[in-house]
């Protein structure tokens, strides 16, 4: 049974969430554990948390971890909304160090490719082959690219310039929240990023990800665009599945 589980630990500006995964179904064996992102958010005082939560479920097998930030061989390179400190980090280093194991047994990853990596085995990318893109609708906006069910690392395509502005800052869900658009005035601004992505890369599937995900039918139905999109169907969980999956098949990135 200890080979079909894993453990995956997902990194974001408000909360820090790990927990036991099945392996075999992408679901969380047993309740996961959420602690509140200490402030201010830096290496050590998260890797202090990050051990805190793998302690308390005695995993002694690979973690993962993911990160908002673009990590390229354990390294982060970019910090959105965690501490800048994080920049020029080695994450997967530190971890292991404050988790007392080799730094094989952890893989640190962007928070937006775990989700992906999530959707593509267990969720709406099922058996979905050719260029599908996952975005996380949040605070920001965060993508994960496949190409016939291969990773395509670390995209920052909620930064894409969209009317002569960073896409994020246009049609996040923070957006919605913060000017207190309806759904009605929301979805356009989507379909509008939507729009120049679909020009760009062409995608054959998109996959709705992040809180509003949960809210799938007041604002999918609303979308005009050319591609199929669906929403992401593990929800809040995909960032601890797409960590453990990660974990137990030692995907770098």
């Amino acid at each position: 049974m200890g080979s079909s589980r894993g453990f995956g630990v997902d990194i974001g500006g408000s909360g820090i969430k790990g927990g036991l995964v099945d392996l075999e179904t992408g679901t969380l064996d047993g309740e996961r554990l959420r602690v509140t992102t200490p402030q201010p958010s830096t290496p050590d005082a998260v890797a202090d948390v990050v051990a805190e939560i793998v302690a308390k479920f005695d995993w002694t097998g690979p973690v993962g971890v993911t990160l908002p930030c673009v990590v390229k061989h354990g390294v982060a390179h970019t910090a959105a909304n965690v501490d800048k400190g994080w920049i020029g980090t080695d994450a997967a280093a530190l971890f292991a160090r404050r988790l007392g194991r080799p730094t094989e047994d952890v893989v640190v990853l962007n928070d937006a490719d775990a989700a992906g990596l999530a959707e593509m085995r267990f969720g709406s990318g099922v058996g979905r082959a050719g260029t599908v893109v996952l975005l996380t609708f949040g605070t920001g906006i965060g993508s994960a690219l496949f190409l016939d069910g291969r990773l395509v690392p670390n995209t920052e395509f909620g930064h894409l310039e969209v009317d002569g502005h960073d896409a994020e800052k246009r049609a996040a869900a923070s957006v919605k929240e913060d000017r207190n658009l309806s759904w009605a005035e929301w979805t356009p601004l989507v379909s509008r990023y939507l729009s120049v992505l679909e020009n760009l890369i062409w995608p054959d599937l998109v996959i709705a990800g992040g809180g509003v995900s949960k809210k799938a039918e007041k604002w999918l139905p609303l979308l005009e665009a050319r591609t199929e999109v669906v929403a992401a169907a593990l929800k809040n969980d995909a960032g601890i599945v797409g960590a453990a999956v990660a974990a137990a098949h030692g995907t770098h990135s």
